[in-house]
């Protein structure tokens, strides 16, 4: 008996985490959800560690299906996008290899397609595990979308954008990523060269579906400290500086003078201005500092970006593309 609750694929792409990769699938594995209504598919994204140790270890002892597929080709999204194709859910839950699910989420979040408001995406809150105590100027400045973490008070938000759904916590209908192309250019060796899940969120907006934020749905970020590092935020800031180029691209279709303009007359004075005001802060210890560094490196990744889709043709090509699932 199923009492009508959908079938869901949960879907953990993932690279050199073996470490940790057993704390997702264990929290996957314990929802309180039919065991017979869900399974597990584990994308291993051509990792060299022993995640396939870790997957076979998982699998003798599940009374959860798990899958195990390997993709030799690099990029988060040729493996999401791979596992969506070889799964049986009606729902399709993704998350990372460095998340925890709280034991009610699949519950939770599943329930809100059944509303009556065309709903093709859902999200909720994404809160950090953290595994030492985070500086002060992390949690001032960058306890948001640097780290992937979103927490709104409300109980419940549905509407016609994006309000923050990021596919380390992410449920769609499957028949919507097929309808929209799949997933976007993501990480490709932890280089981020496209816009992800904002890509195919964008796709799915201008499909005419409706997004859903569930305030009860909650997944946990491990954080460890070497993600609390100001090298780690430029790192991320230099991410959204490629997804934001991609983005932008894709909206508007600028010539190679407009980008070329906008190198010049924006992105190098910003980036000067940034990494300027960050120089004096630090010396004048100010913390603001942290964060004018960080748009430096953010700007400077816009620069080469929008370079490459200025001299590049093969390249701007590929980022206009709509549907990445054949890649």
């Amino acid at each position: 008996m199923n009492n009508g609750l959908r079938t869901v694929s949960i879907i953990i792409p993932t690279y050199n985490r073996a470490k940790i990769l057993g704390i997702t699938i264990e929290s996957c594995v314990n929802q309180n959800y039919p065991k017979d209504l869900f399974e597990i598919i584990i994308a291993d994204n051509n990792s060299s560690d022993n995640t396939n140790q870790i997957v076979e270890e998982w699998k003798a002892k599940s009374e959860v299906p798990i899958k195990y597929i390997f993709e030799p080709r690099q990029g988060a999204h040729i493996a999401r996008n791979m596992a969506a194709k070889q799964s049986t859910g009606e729902i399709l839950y993704f998350t990372d290899d460095d998340m925890m699910a709280d034991k009610d989420l699949l519950k939770n979040i599943v329930k809100v397609f059944d509303l009556n408001f065309n709903i093709a995406v859902a999200g909720g809150k994404v809160l950090p595990k953290w595994e030492f105590e985070p500086p002060e100027w992390l949690l001032k400045y960058f306890k948001n979308g640097s780290l992937s973490l979103i927490e709104k008070p409300e109980k419940l938000i549905i509407a016609a954008y994006d309000m923050g759904i990021y596919s380390c916590h992410q449920a769609m209908l499957k028949k919507v990523l097929f309808e929209c192309g799949g997933f976007n250019p993501d990480i490709v060796k932890e280089k981020l060269i496209g816009n992800g899940e904002t890509g195919l969120n964008i796709k799915i907006l201008q499909a005419g579906y409706n997004f859903a934020y569930v305030g009860d749905a909650v997944s946990y970020h491990i954080i460890p400290r070497s993600r609390m590092t100001q090298k780690y935020i430029n790192y991320r800031f230099r991410n959204q500086g490629n997804c934001d180029s991609f983005t932008i691209f894709r909206k508007n279709e600028n010539s190679k003078k407009v980008l070329l303009k906008m190198i010049m007359f924006s992105h190098i004075p910003k980036m000067l201005r940034f990494y300027f005001n960050s120089v004096f802060e630090k010396l004048t210890n100010k913390v603001q500092w942290r964060l004018d560094r960080a748009y430096f490196h953010y700007f400077f990744s816009r620069i080469r970006s929008d370079l490459k889709l200025a001299t590049n043709n093969d390249w701007r090509n590929y980022v206009s593309k709509y549907d990445y699932l054949n890649e």
